[in-house]
């Protein structure tokens, strides 16, 4: 049986009523001043919270099928 696309209580990848909501207020929060005092306060505090950070982003990574080639930058041509 096929999903009804009028059903507004539709969740996960096709809720487009919750993406619209989230893309609004990201671009709210990125507008509103707020993104530089957020990114200070998300700074690790002490040497010990930045090596747990590090711990679980390697955690993270080892479990990548590789890096987002958008997120890193193009090599250089020879």
């Amino acid at each position: 049986m096929k999903p009804s696309t009028d059903d507004k209580d539709l969740q996960g990848e096709g809720n487009y009523d919750a993406t619209r909501r989230y893309d609004k207020a990201a671009h709210e929060f990125a507008q509103s001043g707020k993104v530089e005092p957020a990114a200070r306060a998300a700074t690790p505090k002490d040497d010990a919270e930045a090596q747990s950070l590090k711990r679980a982003e390697e955690a993270g990574r080892s479990h990548s099928k590789g890096e987002d080639a958008a997120a890193t930058p193009p090599k250089p041509r020879p």
